[in-house]
């Protein structure tokens, strides 16, 4: 009897060790069968949803016994099936968010027992379904005009995948959306880190937002500091950090700053109008206050207006160099208009503006 007993468990121990096995072929069948019908158009997203909830169940058969469980197959094609319905349910948002988490927790499980790496390309390709399936998610709320969830599935998509410069501007772009300037602000700093050939305009965009959005002249003149070193020729930075310092009151600052880029590229013309753009400026600022005086008050409205024109007067200087090193600099050209507008120079404005016409049109 005792032999009969021991065999009757050793009968049924093997029975169960197959039985489990048979679980993870089913499933490899399955799979086999899904890759197939998957490539036709013609195949019911139903159908191909069916074929891999079956094929899940086999797997969640496999992974429950002692046995099956140490198999890296059973790990593996279970991170296919879960990672494929989150790239198909397009439409239970929360239905492919547990396929994720399920097909994640099988590639964790499954790494560790594959000793030998055999599966690896499977673990490989369930990776980057997770990641489309995230990417998929997060441009379908977006589309939506979902921003928050947006940002929340893009934030998701760099973490598995930190080098991928496409997410993180995506998630500054809908950050932006929601006007979450911090996070805007993250984003975009995070593209830049990465070298994207896309720098040079988001550090214009972060400078723009630190100014408009966050008020923080400091913070901003630190991202021009940074954008200038990398990028010396955007000459918008460079107006703009010009531009704060003349706000501050300290246009001699700003002129320090310029002569010094001015004497390193004398050809360059845009030092030469950003040096007459300081005189100018201040001389928009006073005809501005200018317009509020009291008609009455003569004297005071030619006072200022003198002011204006010893300060348009240092400008002219600058432009007409800059017009030496380029002759159809179109900034040049363009105040030089406004000027001799202002002063009803017609001789000089009708020249400028022939030459502004002859410009080829943008």
């Amino acid at each position: 009897m005792k032999r009969v007993f021991l065999g009757i468990i050793l009968a049924g121990t093997v029975s169960a060790a197959f039985a489990q096995k048979s679980e993870v072929n089913e499933a490899k069948k399955k799979w086999g069968i899904f890759q197939l019908t998957s490539q036709g158009a013609s195949t019911p997203l139903a159908k191909k949803l069916e074929t891999i909830k079956s094929g899940l169940a086999n797997t969640d058969k496999a992974i429950a016994d002692e046995k099956s469980k140490v198999m890296p197959e059973a790990w593996s094609y279970r991170a296919l099936f879960a990672s494929s319905a989150a790239i198909l349910d397009t439409v239970d948002a929360a239905n492919a968010d547990a396929n994720i988490k399920i097909a994640q927790d099988a590639i964790a499980e499954g790494k560790k027992i594959d000793a030998k790496g055999s599966e690896k390309d499977n673990f490989a390709l369930a990776e980057t379904n997770i990641a489309n399936a995230v990417r998929n998610a997060g441009v379908m709320a977006y589309n939506k005009k979902d921003y928050k969830t947006a940002y929340t599935k893009f934030v998701q998509a760099t973490v598995i995948n930190p080098q991928d410069t496409s997410m993180y501007l995506n998630a500054g772009i809908a950050a932006r959306n929601t006007e979450d300037w911090p996070a805007t602000v993250q984003q975009f700093k995070k593209v830049i880190s990465l070298n994207s050939p896309q720098s040079s305009e988001l550090y214009n965009e972060l400078v723009d937002i630190t100014l408009r959005k966050q008020k923080d002249t400091t913070a901003a003149l630190a991202i021009i500091k940074e954008a200038v070193a990398k990028y010396p020729d955007n000459a918008e930075l460079i107006k703009t950090e010009t531009q704060i310092y003349i706000d501050r009151g300290d246009a001699a600052k700003s002129e320090q700053m310029l002569n010094a880029l001015a004497t390193k590229e004398p050809t360059n013309p845009n030092y030469q109008v950003l040096l007459g753009n300081i005189y100018f400026s201040q001389a928009l600022k006073l005809q501005n206050e200018r317009n509020k005086i009291d008609a009455k008050k003569v004297k005071e409205f030619n006072d200022v207006t003198a002011k204006m024109n010893g300060l348009l007067d240092k400008s002219l200087p600058y432009y007409k160099k800059a017009l030496e090193i380029d002759p159809k600099n179109p900034g040049a050209l363009e105040t030089l208009k406004t000027i001799y507008g202002f002063r009803n120079d017609t001789k000089n404005y009708e020249d400028i503006k022939k030459r502004l016409d002859a410009l080829p049109k943008q």
